[in-house]
């Protein structure tokens, strides 16, 4: 991952756009750091709907011309896809397991984790990283993470999100170490949920 790409290498890069890229990038490590747990996005960048500010401010720190990007239904429409080839320069695929980033707007109908690349034995982190936008981290469906980088366990709230995403999340942990890594994101927060997190339904 990087921490920002362009396709026009001759233009210089605003300091400004240095600047949010580089605390994306914190806040995208911090999250990873500690699953779950919600971590702030400052100075989201204006995007085309349906793309929402917090995904557009992880694609402009993650992206670039080496990360093939995965769109759902919604996105894929022209003026995102030009948009993050612009700001970006990341490729557009249309198969899922080719993709090193998936961005997915539709996420109450997230389709199937094993849709997307797990990696290999030789090379895990060859595989894709979701993005997936969520209106709020205050409602719906908890979830209860455990595992490294977390004391205890770590309850996460979001929506939307899929009524089967805890059994989807067990399955892919079971991969481990391979696996699909996951971050939630609303307009201005995100979280992560790391292949090696176990996950089950929080209760309180």
């Amino acid at each position: 991952m990087t921490a920002l790409a362009q396709t026009n290498p001759n233009q210089a890069i605003p300091h400004e756009s240095v600047v949010t890229a580089q605390a994306t990038f914190r806040a995208v490590m911090n999250a990873t750091a500690r699953p779950g747990s919600i971590q702030t996005l400052h100075h989201a960048p204006s995007a085309p709907e349906p793309l929402s500010l917090g995904a557009a401010a992880l694609a402009l720190a993650l992206f670039d011309h080496d990360t093939p990007i995965w769109l759902d239904t919604k996105l894929s429409e022209k003026s995102v896809a030009d948009w993050l080839r612009f700001q970006t320069g990341a490729p557009v695929t249309a198969d899922p397991m080719e993709a090193t980033f998936a961005l997915v707007s539709d996420t109450a109908h997230l389709p199937a984790l094993h849709l997307f690349n797990p990696g290999t034995p030789e090379y895990p982190d060859r595989s894709t990283t979701l993005i997936l936008q969520v209106d709020t981290f205050a409602a719906g469906s908890r979830i209860a993470l455990m595992g490294p980088g977390i004391r205890g366990r770590q309850l996460l709230q979001a929506a939307p999100l899929p009524g089967d995403l805890p059994a989807q999340l067990a399955l892919n942990r079971g991969l481990f170490p391979r696996g699909v890594d996951l971050f939630l994101v609303s307009s201005d927060s995100v979280a992560a949920i790391p292949r090696s997190a176990r996950v089950m339904t929080g209760e309180g």
